[in-house]
């Protein structure tokens, strides 16, 4: 057996460690990295099932000329003439690059370097603007530079742990886990959100205040500290420019009484949040897109640093505030200056910032002021002011806010360049040229996690088909472009090396990010290179920040009135992620046990507002905003606030015919980052009843989505599973079914037709479908899809006999059900989570399902007593 490489996971920005033994061409073996500081062994469902995803399945594997194939010169070529006549007609401004999170910092950092330092406009941003922007533009303006002031080591010596607006149990497991350990060691744990998530769900402490209420709380909790004597005088003295008027700002309207109002929550439960901060000076704040997505995103990160500021909880073991958002290489992003409103290397576009990087790169030009954020740089499209656009790694016809004016946008743009892994996106279908990137498993280069940790990631396979990393299709339109000199890399150690070399030119230690040592040595110690983190453990643990005067700031911010709810628009609408699914499932939606946590795409309704609404749990739903709308499988939850929905934002055109959130929200931004407020859109929702529902099993994947009212795709082993509800003929959904001896059962009063298709022997399609009566578990016919020969009881839908039913999957690690588990406390008189995962091992991997399985277990113990 070949040895384990290491190399990092693909997904969120915790940045964990993999050791991955490659077993086949296209097949791997995943386990933690022990030796990896970001996770120490230890990964979540998504990173454990990874190796499900390195398939060639939906790959684009050759370059494409609208729908031909084509040479790598001729469609590179087409690029940058392209390129080179809009600019020659139109200026620089008239070309774009919307980049991702997903690349890797050497990809980044060629991307950056062409559109800045040669192209000559800032026309490049990232689909980080959509999740961490705010933190990026909250730090700026509090620390004079974009560093994370903590590291996962804070997590050990933390005595309480606010986690605001952030599910860190499903979106952060590993992350959560170093929490929970510190609790089980007495710590503390708060949880603030709107929604009772299943992190909440063991906290000491929640408070789900009202959606964009954020500053008015943290402000409060400020006036409290100054009240009773927690403000670090001292450190204010020495390290902190305080405005003259703050204090006085800063007293009005948030005494405890007003706070508890505005933020719709008990004042004694507000008092004690107080008193467990100013009990525990070692408290880290984590936060995350309940924050940062927001149209008072900035504001809200700068009421968290006034905070940790005022009290001198920054510097120090275990205070800290903390962003932990971010995907794969967000960070690397802010590194290399993938952001529209950065040049590079932590620099902005002062006069004395762009003549060094002009400098650095013997550019012809040098951009002269921040580009267009996303939203705005979409909004440009639309008006005919971006004439070429080039979309690296991303799939912003799903991620965007108001998708809808996306899609028009991209409609109408002259020219549209997608380089991705796969060949059919939602925005992919604007495309006039489509370019095959490496994927995950196949890249080779550096990483930088939440906590500021570099990492290598390394390939596994070789390149398939004509795929190549996106550095080299960066740099080789550079070269077609006329650049030759400046575009010379021949692997990304060069790139890297250059990149090093820049965060060092001319940094007199002004800018905290530096990586001086990095830059040395050859292939051979890139090739070797161990995870080290820049900046320290405790950046400002001297009390000196990257400001001129070398002083951090307390920013003023003000809670902005909060609107009533609308006649036609009375509900809120949150938008979000589901445990164990990644953006736009392009990856996660090729694992089969990742299906099993969240199926379908559902919107969270309490139940009191799905009664008075006329909505049914299990039924569907049209949830409408001023920017569309969508249907969603309806979830009753009673930990969703009165009036507010939640959605998640996973589902694409190609996964279903519904779902689709980002066609909800508006398009309105944070101020200072830019950053989309996702998590506050007006909305309705309405029942709609379908004439009949159903499923459609299949061996192989069909071309397109079924064309009935509800489609969702669920991935299964051996084959795919549509969820299907409609009202019109079902001779269009029959008709996907595939050819082979056709077994047909049917009861006309009930509305039930029930189809199975046979060939050589074998299930090779399934549709049941019904008007009235029920639908069998998915579980057994699933298994159909690889059993050696049909069973006779095939159409009946179930197994010969007594059939076992283990109730939805609650632990997808180890595809543990509910039923299982509640038989297993049952019989086997379990008392806690550590007696539950060793009797069935559910819990004992990633974690993220701990609180689903204290919850049950709470359930039981109230139902026996």
């Amino acid at each position: 057996m070949a040895d384990a490489v290491r190399t990092t996971c693909a997904y969120c920005g915790v940045g964990c460690g993999i050791r991955a033994t490659v077993t086949g061409p296209r097949s791997v073996e995943i386990a933690g990295d022990p030796d990896h500081p970001a996770n120490r062994g230890r990964l979540c469902s998504k990173g454990t099932h990874l190796a499900e995803t390195v398939g060639l399945e939906g790959r684009l594997l050759h370059p494409m000329i609208g729908s031909k194939r084509a040479s790598w010169d001729k469609a590179l070529d087409l690029v940058a003439k392209r390129f080179k006549e809009t600019i020659s007609r139109h200026g620089p401004g008239s070309v774009a690059f919307y980049v991702s999170g997903q690349l890797l910092t050497e990809d980044y950092y060629v991307a950056n370097k062409l559109m800045k330092g040669f192209i000559g406009t800032a026309n490049i941003d990232t689909n980080s603007r959509l999740c961490m922007s705010s933190a990026v533009a909250g730090h700026m303006r509090a620390f004079g530079e974009d560093v994370v002031p903590a590291t996962y080591d804070d997590l050990d010596a933390a005595d309480l742990f606010v986690l605001v607006g952030s599910n860190t149990a499903w979106c952060h497991p590993i992350v959560y886990q170093r929490i929970r350990a510190r609790c089980e060691a007495g710590a503390k744990l708060v949880v603030i959100d709107p929604r009772r998530t299943e992190t909440a769900e063991e906290a000491d402490l929640h408070l789900p205040i009202r959606p964009g209420s954020d500053v008015a709380l943290m402000n409060g909790l400020l006036q409290h500290c100054r009240e009773t004597g927690i403000i670090d005088d001292a450190y204010l003295a020495a390290h902190v420019a305080v405005p003259q008027d703050f204090w006085d700002q800063l007293g009005e309207g948030n005494d405890l009484w007003s706070v508890a109002r505005i933020c719709d929550v008990p004042a004694a439960d507000l008092r004690h949040f107080y008193e467990l901060f100013a009990a525990n000076p070692r408290t880290v704040t984590l936060f995350s897109q309940g924050i940062n997505q927001s149209t008072a995103g900035t504001d809200q990160v700068n009421a968290i640093t006034n905070l940790h500021l005022a009290t001198a909880r920054i510097g120090k073991p275990g205070a800290a505030p903390f962003s932990i958002t971010g995907q794969p290489n967000a960070m690397g992003g802010r590194e290399v200056g993938g952001l529209a409103s950065t040049l590079a290397a932590h620099m902005d576009f002062a006069p004395e910032n762009r003549a060094r990087v002009q400098r650095f790169w013997a550019s012809p030009t040098i951009a002269e002021k921040p580009g267009l954020k996303a939203v705005d740089l979409f909004r440009g499209i639309g008006e005919g002011r971006i004439k070429a656009l080039w979309v690296m790694a991303t799939n912003p016809a799903v991620s965007m806010p108001d998708g809808n004016a996306v899609r028009d946008a991209l409609k109408t743009c002259p020219f549209v360049v997608v380089s991705d892994v796969i060949e059919k996106t939602d925005t992919g279908a604007f495309a006039h040229v489509r370019l095959p990137a490496a994927a995950w498993g196949e890249k080779d280069g550096t990483v930088t996690n939440s906590d500021r940790t570099i990492s290598r990631q390394r390939a596994l396979f070789a390149l398939p088909g004509e795929a190549m990393p996106d550095w080299w299709i960066v740099k080789e339109v550079g070269r077609r472009m006329g650049w030759k000199n400046a575009f010379t890399y021949d692997r990304a150690a060069d790139i890297w090396r250059e990149h090093c070399r820049l965060s060092t030119y001319d940094n007199d230690g002004a800018r905290l990010f530096a990586l001086p040592g990095a830059a040395q040595g050859g292939n051979a110690a890139y090739d070797d290179m161990q995870s080290f983190r820049w900046g320290g453990d405790h950046p400002f643990a001297d009390g000196r920040f990257s400001t001129e005067d070398g002083r951090a700031r307390l920013v003023p911010v003000a809670q902005k009135p909060l609107p009533e709810p609308l006649t036609k628009w009375p509900l809120t609408l949150n938008t979000g992620r589901y445990r164990d699914q990644w953006h736009t499932m392009t990856r996660t939606g090729l694992a089969p046990k990742l299906a099993r946590h969240r199926e379908e795409p559902l919107v969270e309704v309490h139940p009191d507002d799905g009664s008075r609404l006329g909505l049914t749990d299990g039924g569907l739903a049209r949830v409408e905003t001023p920017q569309g709308d969508s249907i969603y499988r309806v979830a009753f939850h009673s930990g969703q606030r009165h009036g507010e929905l939640f959605v998640p934002i996973h589902w694409t055109d190609r996964t279903s015919s519904g779902g689709r959130t980002g066609l909800l929200p508006r398009p309105l931004v944070d101020p200072v980052s830019g950053q989309p407020g996702f998590k506050r859109t007006p909305a309705s929702i309405a029942a709609v009843t379908p004439k009949w529902r159903g499923f459609l099993l299949l061996s192989r994947e069909l071309a397109g989505t079924p064309r009935c009212l509800w489609a969702a795709r669920v991935a299964v082993p051996a084959g795919v599973m549509w969820e299907l509800a409609g009202n019109g003929d079902l001779k269009a959904i029959e008709a996907l079914l595939p050819k082979g001896e056709r077994i047909e059962a049917q009861d006309v009063a009930r509305g039930t037709k029930r189809i199975a298709i046979v060939a050589n022997g074998r299930l090779s399609g399934a549709l049941f479908v019904t008007e009235t009566g029920e639908l069998p578990p998915r579980d057994w016919l699933i298994a159909q899809l690889s059993a050696p020969q049909v069973a006779p009881t095939l159409l009946a839908g179930r197994a010969p006999g007594a059939q076992t039913d283990r109730g939805p999957v609650i632990c997808v690690c180890f595809d543990v059900g509910l039923k299982t588990i509640v038989g297993a406390i049952r019989d086997q008189k379990l008392a806690n989570v550590a007696a539950i995962g060793g009797a069935l091992g559910a819990g004992t991997n990633c974690g993220s399902c701990r609180p689903a399985l204290t919850r049950i277990l709470n359930e039981e113990t109230t139902n026996a007593a």
